[in-house]
């Protein structure tokens, strides 16, 4: 049970304090433009990961699926740069691909 209570108290403060502290200093601009690349970076690591099938002891295989549906899906992200346009541009494209395939 301690270790529990233990595990909680430090996720809420790590979670927590980053907030409470920002309140109190300000960043200076390097830094903030620094992370400002945080969610782009998180978004393409999580595209290019789905992009491969991996295999412990063989090279990656290329997901012909979620290549396909990422073509349309950058593409929109390009033109629109709308969140929500792009979340309903590669659902779409998903799905019309394994309906079709």
């Amino acid at each position: 049970m301690l270790t529990i209570l233990g595990c909680a108290i430090v996720t809420w403060l790590s979670r927590v304090l980053p907030f409470i502290l920002l309140k109190k200093f300000d960043l200076p601009k390097a830094v903030i433009e620094y992370l400002s690349f945080v969610p782009i970076v998180i978004m393409s690591a999580l595209w290019f990961d789905s992009l491969f099938i991996q295999k412990i002891g063989y090279l990656p295989k290329i997901n012909y699926e979620n290549l396909f549906a990422s073509l349309p899906t950058v593409l929109s992200a390009i033109i629109s740069k709308s969140l929500l346009v792009i979340v309903v541009i590669g659902i779409v494209s998903l799905v019309i691909i394994r309906l079709v395939f």
